[in-house]
């Protein structure tokens, strides 16, 4: 398997190497690893990246299984404090997308889990091995107003006030989130698994493809198997793996080898999907050694799959954090690069073209009555370079006051 390795990864730390040989293994091999990969460790870099990537409940696990004299022992405390604390979390969680369940069949509101404890629990079978800071569900888009209100009898308060131009809204967006005050508990309320403009299935398509989900007695519903699989591909590379948690999760997926892959290499076509997926399989098969089955061996030997999983080392080997702002300019640039090379020829159209249809700052610039918004599609490119030129002249200004 080494020798169809194309993946160069001489220059991520040897902290994170460590990290990465450790969650290649089973709880049961975890004394098996080899004494070098512990040679020379910064520990205090090694938690943080544990941290980081979101790893620390798996990596937890299996330290405290092993044997080895030279893991300091506040590394294991460490690890078992934000494992406790993320324990707590999802218990919390759990406990709150039970009441949301009661309320949202009391309305009659059909919807589908993305994350949280229930995905811990269907991809690790322990809720304790994968974090979750939010409830992340899946409504009709019709249901929004409902659920909206819904949430605010059960005092949740809207954090994402979205402006919008033409309705513009539906399809540039794909979720908005809610705060709970009192209970702590951040909620997104998904009306599309991406933002777009992108192909992606209908609810109902998804609903009918729906998967129960075995952490409760109630039924509660998450993606099927195959919309799983898309749907995690697609958010790991949007944030560009990042965080190896994501990595972790297509990883947990193709060991369980549930899938039909016939529909997944379908539904990957009908939607775009298939070079997210064919990076998501390569990132897989080079980081975690897993086992590429001879169905989906073309989309892992592909050239454009192993160029897309190159593309995503910048990330690993800069410790890139895309959730805290502002990302630096360098980062942001590179990120747009390779968010661009992701997208098929039909997507690059559609992404071009959207910047053709009027956004909320336009009104800022040209505030227009709402009976001539229409004129904002003629007007958007004069608008456009009108904001290039104010945004340049006030860079060179302030280089100037300097």
């Amino acid at each position: 398997m080494e020798s169809l390795k194309m993946l160069d990864l001489t220059n991520i730390s040897k902290e994170l190497k460590l990290q990465l040989e450790i969650l290649k293994l089973n709880n049961e091999e975890i004394n098996q690893i080899d004494d070098k990969w512990f040679t020379n460790i910064d520990w205090n870099e090694f938690v943080a990246l544990t941290i980081h990537h979101r790893t620390f409940c798996t990596i937890y696990k299996k330290l405290n299984l092993a044997h080895k004299t030279f893991i300091p022992d506040f590394v294991v405390q460490k690890l078992a404090e934000f494992y406790k604390i993320n324990i707590f979390k999802m218990l919390q969680l759990s406990a709150e997308m039970d009441n949301v369940n009661k309320k949202m069949k009391e309305q009659e509101i059909k919807f589908l889990l993305l994350k949280g404890p229930a995905l811990a629990k269907e991809l690790y079978g322990d809720i304790s091995l994968r974090t979750s800071s939010d409830l992340d569900i899946l409504i009709p888009i019709e249901k929004l107003c409902e659920v909206e209100q819904l949430l605010q009898n059960e005092g949740y308060l809207k954090n994402d006030y979205i402006r919008s131009v033409l309705n513009d809204w539906k399809w540039r967006h794909h979720h908005v989130t809610y705060f709970h005050p009192v209970k702590e508990v951040k909620l997104e309320i998904h009306w599309r698994l991406n933002p777009g403009p992108a192909s992606e299935p209908s609810f109902n398509e998804l609903w009918s493809r729906k998967k129960l989900s075995k952490l409760t007695s109630s039924p509660l519903y998450l993606l099927g198997n195959e919309d799983l699989f898309l749907f995690l591909a697609s958010h790991g590379t949007r944030h560009g793996w990042s965080r190896l948690r994501w990595l972790l999760d297509i990883y947990q997926i193709m060991k369980k080898d549930e899938f039909d892959f016939i529909k997944l290499k379908v539904l990957a076509n009908k939607h775009q999907y298939t070079r997210v997926l064919g990076q998501s399989i390569r990132l897989t098969f080079e980081v975690f050694d897993v086992h590429v089955k001879n169905d989906l061996k073309e989309l892992n030997d592909n050239k454009r799959s192993i160029k897309l999983a190159k593309s995503t080392l910048f990330y690993l080997e800069n410790k890139v954090n895309l959730h805290t702002y502002p990302v630096p300019e360098s980062i942001s640039s590179y990120h747009e690069s390779y968010l661009f090379q992701l997208k098929t020829p039909l997507q690059k159209l559609l992404f071009i073209m959207s910047f053709f249809f009027p956004y909320p700052e336009d009104q800022d610039i040209l505030p227009l009555p709402k009976r001539l918004h229409f004129l904002y599609f003629p007007l958007r490119p004069i608008i456009w370079l009108w904001s290039k030129m104010r945004l340049r002249a006030q860079s060179l200004n302030r280089g100037i006051s300097k």
